[in-house]
C-alpha cells in the first residue's frame, strides 16, 4: 500500500493498484493527480479492498469474495474544498483500475458513501465485486446498501485517457 503523498506527480504518471494482489487492509492505496478536465482541481482517488460473506435469501444465493471500493475525490487544489468535476474523468479512473479483474463488471454508485448511502459533496463512488478467485461477479443483493448502477461504456462519453504505469 502506498501512503497518501499530498503532492501531485510531476512527470511520471501514477501506479494502479492492482486488484489481483491487493490486499485487505484498513488503509487505501491512495492516487493524487491533476484533473484533465478542470482547471486547479486535483483527484484524489481511493481504492480499498474489503471481505465480505453473505448467506443465502430469498432469491439470492449466498456469497462470498471481496469488494472493490473506488471513491474518487475532486478538490480545489489551492484549497482542499470540494470541486464539481463532470463524472467523465472520474468513470475512466475507476475503469483503469478495474481493468486489472474487468473493467465492464463494475458499479457506479454516485456522488454517496458507499456504505450509508449518504450524499457527499466532491466524491464519486464506484464499487466491483470479486469471488474468492478475484474473478467479477454480480453484486450480492444482500450487500446492496445504496443503488448501484452499472457502468456504462459507449461512444457517447468524452475520450478520456488515463495513462498509468502498471
Amino acid at each position: 500500500m502506498s501512503a497518501p503523498s499530498g503532492d501531485l506527480p510531476a512527470e511520471h504518471p501514477p501506479a494502479l493498484p492492482l486488484l489481483t494482489t491487493l490486499e485487505p487492509s484498513a488503509h487505501p492505496h491512495i492516487i493524487t493527480t491533476p484533473a484533465r478536465t478542470g482547471t486547479n482541481v486535483a483527484l484524489r482517488i481511493h481504492t480499498s479492498l474489503t471481505v465480505f460473506e453473505v448467506e443465502a435469501a430469498p432469491w439470492a444465493p449466498a456469497a462470498s469474495g471481496c469488494v472493490v471500493t473506488v471513491l474518487v475525490h475532486s478538490v480545489d487544489t489551492a484549497t482542499g474544498l470540494p470541486r464539481h468535476l463532470p463524472v467523465a474523468e472520474p468513470n475512466e479512473w475507476a475503469r483503469a483500475i478495474f481493468a486489472d479483474a474487468d473493467a465492464g463488471q463494475g458499479y457506479f454508485l454516485g456522488a454517496v458513501d458507499p456504505d450509508t448511502g449518504e450524499h457527499r459533496d466532491g466524491q464519486l463512488a464506484y464499487r466491483l465485486y470479486l469471488d474468492t478467485d478475484r474473478q467479477p461477479i454480480r453484486v450480492p443483493h444482500q450487500v446492496v446498501g445504496c443503488p448501484h448502477y452499472r457502468m456504462r461504456t459507449g461512444d457517447s462519453d468524452p475520450e478520456i485517457r488515463i495513462v498509468t504505469t502498471a
